[in-house]
């Protein structure tokens, strides 16, 4: 069997009050209290594809446990992400997979909704005048309240040649079932597909991963568009899915390619979700949390270890000792502490963009959608990196939730609760830190730069809509057109993003709500 990703080269201009929603926002995770797809409880995405998870056979040892954590070098060169996530370029991506395999995965959601099962798929794809195949890939379905059955209803098997396609989420794993270097892409393995879903306007959530990209910060995952087709063996002809997100998975290939500014690779990187409860990083609750490792089961933990699973309870130890000091240290005690384990700049140049793009659904307010790594698996001798992570719900698609009423409009330096989550509150508590923030928020803003400020964003995404727009029909029928408008069950559905003159422009909107320095 054969499955094809194709690419094409295209040049371009470049808790919550669910009772006010029609339907549960869902992007990947979803749970009582957060409640979009990576929300509450997130993506359950348990897959555990290297024979170890968190380490390659045949590398340097890098640090054991207890050895000083390294100091990131400044800067990184990330070209072959650049390469494989490219904004300027409309890849094409085709699966292949057999009929029986494609019945397997019907059976499986049927059976469990939540599954995590791997079915076996081809995969081929083309970008940039090249074509890169993939024999016996891994296919599974993503997201949690957003997760549906890609094809039919309960219990139907694939009806050839007259399916009733549905858009879902993806996990495209390469590597899954042939742990070799062919089955590799520039050194991506694992590759997460998202439909739109709840943004007719095709932009949201690679607009804030391209802003954190653009603003320097390297925590953040690549992502770009892409073309889909699925074809199931018998069918004449493959389903064409659309266009859809790819984004570079969050795993121990992640931090690995980033090892250089993270300081070593092989230590513990967590998935923080609202599951059972937020993750508030918050002492008082944090012992009473749902913490685990990811054990390939779809079950969905409030604080999930996602490598290094092999020394847990040491890991679990770490994790609650930062959120001990992060919660009861004051004062300069807790500065000093914090300067020691942080970047404390890129940490709050990082959250000025999650504010900016106006992302509700996070950790300050909502306790949410966000990956940690600490760099040794030292309890207390180690670097803390702060990894943001889903953001389809933003730019406008606003929520009653948390302490906010209208993500436009929130005051950025009250964005949450700091007395329940107390990371970012705490820091801008003092003043230096509190000028970084709002420095970071103005520079974002600042029409000189082509950042946040609205006639840059406008042309950025006019122009991404140029590349997609002759692409969009697809043979789910679902979000056929592009449209200027947030989510259905948004509060506030006034907001827009593509007319300047809008008095509910969400970029000159949230651009007023911004401090002055």
């Amino acid at each position: 069997m054969y499955i094809a990703l194709y690419a094409i080269v295209a040049i371009v201009l470049t808790g919550c009050t669910i009772g006010d929603l029609p339907s549960i926002a869902d992007d990947e995770g979803g749970n009582v209290g957060g409640w979009t797809e990576e929300s509450v409880g997130g993506d359950t995405d348990n897959d555990n594809d290297e024979e170890n998870p968190g380490e390659d056979p045949g590398e340097d040892p890098g640090n054991d446990p207890g050895d000083d954590p390294v100091t990131p070098p400044a800067s990184w060169d990330p070209q072959e992400l650049k390469w494989v996530f490219d904004m300027n370029v409309l890849p094409e991506i085709h699966i292949s997979v057999t009929e029986s395999q494609w019945n397997e995965l019907l059976s499986a959601y049927d059976a469990n909704s939540q599954t995590t099962h791997y079915i076996h798929c081809d995969a081929e794809f083309e970008s940039k005048g090249e074509k890169h195949t993939f024999d016996d890939a891994g296919l599974r379905l993503r997201g949690n309240t957003s997760r549906r059955r890609p094809e039919g209803n309960g219990g139907e098997k694939h009806k050839r040649n007259n399916a009733d396609w549905h858009h879902c989420h993806f996990t495209l794993n390469l590597r899954k079932y042939q742990k070799d270097d062919a089955h590799e892409l520039y050194n991506v393995r694992k590759i997460y597909l998202k439909w739109h879903k709840d943004d007719r306007a095709y932009c949201r959530e690679l607009y804030c991963y391209d802003l954190f990209r653009r603003f320097g910060v390297w925590t953040a995952a690549y992502s770009s568009y892409c073309r889909l087709w699925i074809h199931v063996e018998g069918d004449s002809q493959p389903a064409y899915y659309g266009v859809y997100e790819m984004i570079e998975a969050i795993d121990d290939k992640f931090v690995k390619r980033r090892k250089d500014m993270f300081g070593d690779h092989k230590h513990n990187l967590w998935k923080c979700s609202y599951a059972s409860s937020p993750a508030d990083l918050n002492y008082n609750n944090i012992r009473s949390a749902s913490i685990y490792y990811d054990d390939d089961s779809g079950n969905a933990y409030t604080y999930e270890l996602k490598s290094n699973v092999e020394n847990f309870n040491a890991a679990k130890e770490q994790l609650i000792e930062f959120s001990r000091k992060l919660t009861m240290l004051k004062g300069e005690e807790f500065r000093n502490w914090i300067s020691s384990v942080c970047d404390v700049e890129l940490l709050l140049r990082t959250y000025a963009v999650n504010v900016v793009v106006g992302m509700w659904d996070d950790y300050w307010n909502n306790g949410n959608n966000y990956y940690i790594y600490f760099n040794s698996s030292d309890k207390d001798n180690y670097k803390f990196f702060f990894i943001p992570f889903d953001y389809d719900n933003t730019l406008g698609t606003s929520a009653n939730c948390g302490v906010q009423s209208d993500s436009g409009r929130q005051d950025p330096l009250n964005w949450g609760d700091t007395s329940n989550r107390p990371l970012i509150g705490k820091l801008l508590q003092f003043d230096d830190y509190r000028k970084i923030y709002v420095d970071a928020l103005n520079e974002l803003c600042d029409p000189a730069n082509d950042l946040f400020y609205y006639s840059h964003s406008i042309a950025r995404i006019n122009g991404w809509h140029d590349m997609i727009r002759p692409y969009v029909v697809n043979d789910t029928e679902e979000d056929c057109e592009i449209k200027d408008r947030p989510a259905g069950w948004s509060n506030i559905y006034d907001y827009r993003l593509l007319n300047e003159n809008s008095s509910m422009n969400f970029f000159k909107v949230k651009a007023a709500s911004i401090p002055s320095k």
